[in-house]
């Protein structure tokens, strides 16, 4: 199973175009990296490719892959999009991929739900983009060789169908994991979470990878820092400091923060809270880093 990091940032990237923070400042002056919105590339033979999440960025993130770049006039290597969850940076870039080109486009049917109720998304044309429905917990072919299978984590509904109040708790079909296998093989890719319950570490134990919510360091990071008014449980998002330990027992193979907000001090390597992520065994993704399992 090969794993290339196409966006390794949350929503708004790294810089983030209305942040004068010290991340954003030091990624604009070329200090530390900038990095993309939330994706990944999946394959199990390095010919044909699944894509977990179609951000905003996703026109330049496939120009900088050179897996995934046209082998001819219109002859691509990519044969599906997977979505974890509704939030605009995991599904905006689907109008990037609206030029008639055929792929399968998976999610649960709250998430389709969602798609359907914008109709800009008719613009992907569903004669070359069917919409794919996946049950939760139900097995399904991604790519030859690569099945993935959707389950619910908790999280909340996207920030565009939100109401008087939010269930940030919330269990179901609109904020989903995935769990990838391959031959012996076997990844999980959650990029929004809220909580670590006795289940949920109990399934990613034994993976050979995880990718995990990254979002903030602490929960009132934002507030403390002038930048929101929103803790990271608010937002849906489980903090790193909470993580780290709640899954300091659980035996995994590779562990990797993903989907980093730009106030997140793990986005510069040379911070202290990077070093102490390293400690415990966490890599942070950086965007075009690749994981070969």
């Amino acid at each position: 199973m090969r794993i290339i990091i196409l966006g390794a940032a949350a929503g708004g990237g790294l810089p983030q175009w209305n942040c004068g923070c010290g991340n954003c400042d030091a990624a604009r002056a070329g200090r530390i990296s900038s990095m993309t919105q939330s994706s990944i590339a999946v394959s199990a033979d390095g010919r044909d490719w699944a894509i977990l999440n179609a951000s905003p960025d996703i026109r330049a993130q496939l120009a900088a892959t050179p897996a995934l770049h046209p082998s001819g006039p219109r002859t691509m290597p990519l044969r599906s999009v997977l979505v974890t969850n509704g939030d605009i940076d995991h599904v905006a870039g689907l109008l990037t991929l609206r030029e008639s080109q055929p792929f399968d486009l998976f999610a649960t049917q709250a998430i389709h739900d969602a798609l359907a109720a914008n109709p800009m998304m008719a613009a992907v044309n569903p004669d070359f983009v069917p919409r794919r429905t996946v049950a939760l917990d139900q097995t399904i072919p991604l790519t030859p060789g690569l099945t993935a299978t959707l389950f619910a984590v908790p999280g909340k509904v996207p920030l565009y169908q939100e109401g008087a109040t939010v269930e940030t708790g919330l269990i179901g079909e609109t904020t989903v994991g995935v769990e990838l296998r391959s031959a012996d093989r076997r990844a999980f890719y959650i990029p929004g979470c809220a909580d670590m319950p006795d289940w949920l570490r109990d399934r990613v134990a034994g993976a050979d990878a995880l990718f995990f919510d990254g979002t903030l360091w602490d929960d009132d990071e934002m507030i403390r820092m002038g930048l929101g008014r929103k803790t990271g449980r608010r937002m849906g998002h489980m903090a790193v400091t909470d993580t780290i330990p709640a899954l300091a027992d659980t035996p995994i193979g590779q562990r990797i923060f993903v989907h980093m907000n730009n106030s997140n001090p793990l986005t510069d390597p040379d911070s202290p809270q990077a070093a102490q992520a390293a400690a415990q065994g966490w890599q942070v993704a950086r965007d075009g880093m690749e994981i070969t399992l």
